[in-house]
């Protein structure tokens, strides 16, 4: 397999392809995501960010994504500062919500999209370890304002579905998809 094309600057997607032996050169998409309304959004983001790599990459699988985190109903981003990412984390706190990812693959004009779901729950989170951890700067280009593979491992009490997928690649998801193009990455 050729390396793929990550259109994206997410160093957890890179080191997610990294694990699993991916080959892949990232080249973020410059793609302005609009603020995400509903579900479809997100699929249509992660294929705007696809298909403005594949022009430049015609031959290559190029792989686009997109994550969103839905807390009763609402949609949460990145936050666009501390004081978002602080009433994010209390939002979240003491609740379940969804993590949702949308995987975009384009290659040789063809096109695979599929979305993946991860139910987490956090533990009540006091103010002063939201503070601390919206201090360290971590929560601030994540969506939802935390990462599980880093110091908020520590508030996720439990998951239902793929861990991957809250970190930000569903990985099974996307070797399925791949397979779909009988493209193996062993």
């Amino acid at each position: 397999m050729d390396p793929m094309i990550l259109a994206s600057a997410s160093p957890r997607r890179a080191e997610l392809l990294r694990q699993v032996g991916i080959p892949f050169l990232a080249r973020p998409a410059s793609y302005r995501e609009p603020a995400i309304e509903n579900l479809e959004m997100v699929q249509e983001n992660a294929l705007e960010k696809a298909r403005e790599i594949a022009a430049a990459y015609p031959q290559r699988v190029v792989l686009g994504a997109d994550t969103v985190v839905i807390c009763a109903g609402r949609f949460l981003e990145k936050p666009r500062d501390p004081r978002e990412a602080q009433q994010m984390l209390r939002e979240l706190s003491g609740r379940e919500h969804q993590v949702i990812t949308a995987l975009a693959l384009l290659w040789e004009g063809r096109m695979l999209t599929r979305r993946e779901e991860t139910r987490v729950w956090l533990r009540e989170l006091e103010t002063p370890e939201i503070a601390a951890y919206v201090a360290s700067g971590e929560p601030l280009d994540k969506a939802g304002a935390y990462g599980i593979q880093g110091r908020a491992a520590v508030f996720v009490e439990r998951l239902e579905g793929c861990y991957f997928n809250v970190v930000g690649l569903p990985l099974a998801l996307l070797v399925q998809l791949l397979k779909e193009w009988e493209i193996s990455i062993w």
